[in-house]
């Protein structure tokens, strides 16, 4: 059965190469729903025109769709909330050197 917990851990490998940090932990992934056999996940990106926008979304699309029992998976990029900062994990802020002073 696909979880959101197993799509998330499969999201994981999807790396942004010019960060070197994965989509979950940079905190782009807004929502993920599980219909049956169907992902549906939204993401976002840390600006619009981002020139990975196609590369990331087939990347995030191809690690869901081999998760066992899946048969498709669509990721949305969305915009509504603006991406930011504060919305990566501790590890991606401590290894992009951000401290807390400075995205507050």
């Amino acid at each position: 059965m696909i979880t959101e917990e197993s799509v998330l851990k499969a999201l994981e490998t999807v790396v942004d190469p010019e960060l070197g940090i994965d989509v979950v932990n940079l905190g782009f992934i807004y929502d993920v729903k599980v219909e049956g056999e169907h992902v549906d996940v939204a993401m976002t990106l840390t600006m619009r025109g981002c020139p990975l926008h196609s590369t990331l979304k087939q990347q995030a699309e191809n690690a869901v769709v081999q998760l066992a029992g899946a048969k498709s998976a669509e990721v949305r990029i969305v915009y509504d909330p603006p991406w930011n900062p504060n919305m990566m994990s501790q590890m991606a802020k401590d290894k992009l050197g951000f401290s807390s002073d400075m995205i507050e």
